[in-house]
């Protein structure tokens, strides 16, 4: 199964979705503005039609108002993370029911100490979430209340990800952290989109990019000596 999402702005190729992103991960990188959750957007319907359920964290806390129109199609089930025992019932309820599952959450509930796991953290890392869902990880700004530092958030992302059956989308602002080459390995596709300065990925090219336009990085299935090789094209994404 494929679905056209854009084209490639060197060729006349199609930019299209593949089973593979099913069970490989996806980092889409970008300032706010840049068309993250438009991109984000059409990963899960691709999901979605292949008949796998999506929990999509949104740390921005929103209300189900504040929530972009184009996730309130048929499939929208909005729950706001609480540790409470009510909460507890209804989201095993909906996991049990595969139902999609938007997750508004307080990045305050995960725990600010390395030797503490919060309920937040238990509650994603259920059995049931890891074997059946494909997940999506909307990264606004720094995460406040996760240990004290985005790398740390980072580490508690990649701790999950050898254990889940699917893969998942990880949706960020530009951060240093990723010019690490071992990071960019972890994930098999990398969207990296408008960037505001120079020294994110040693390029300005990033930088004056239009809504939608991005450097579409890919990770090739045949192996060298090292790893996977990565080649890239710029890309524009259907609104």
């Amino acid at each position: 199964m494929t679905r056209h999402i854009g084209h490639c702005n060197s060729s006349i190729a199609d930019l299209k979705l593949t089973d593979r992103i099913l069970c490989k991960n996806t980092l889409i990188l970008g300032e706010e503005g840049s068309g993250k959750t438009n991109l984000a957007s059409k990963i899960r319907d691709f999901v979605i039609a292949n008949g796998i359920p999506t929990l999509y964290m949104d740390f921005s806390n929103p209300s189900p108002e504040e929530v972009e129109t184009r996730y309130k199609d048929e499939n929208f089930n909005y729950m706001r993370f609480d540790e409470s025992d009510e909460f507890e019932a209804a989201f095993d309820e909906a996991v049990k029911a595969r139902k999609h599952i938007y997750l508004a959450v307080d990045p305050g509930f995960f725990s600010n100490k390395r030797d503490q796991k919060s309920k937040l953290s238990r509650t994603i890392s259920k059995q049931e979430l890891l074997e059946h869902y494909y997940y999506f990880f909307h990264e606004i700004a720094q995460l406040g209340g996760f240990y004290t530092r985005f790398e740390d958030f980072l580490l508690y992302i990649f701790s999950m990800i050898h254990m889940k059956k699917y893969g998942l989308t990880f949706l960020t602002q530009p951060h240093e952290i990723f010019e690490d080459a071992q990071l960019k390995l972890l994930f098999s596709f990398l969207f990296l989109g408008r960037c505001s300065n120079a020294n994110y990925f040693n390029t300005s090219a990033l930088r004056n990019l239009e809504r939608n336009q991005f450097l579409y990085q890919r990770r090739l299935e045949h192996k060298t000596l090292l790893f996977n090789e990565i080649v890239g094209d710029m890309v524009t994404v259907d609104e």
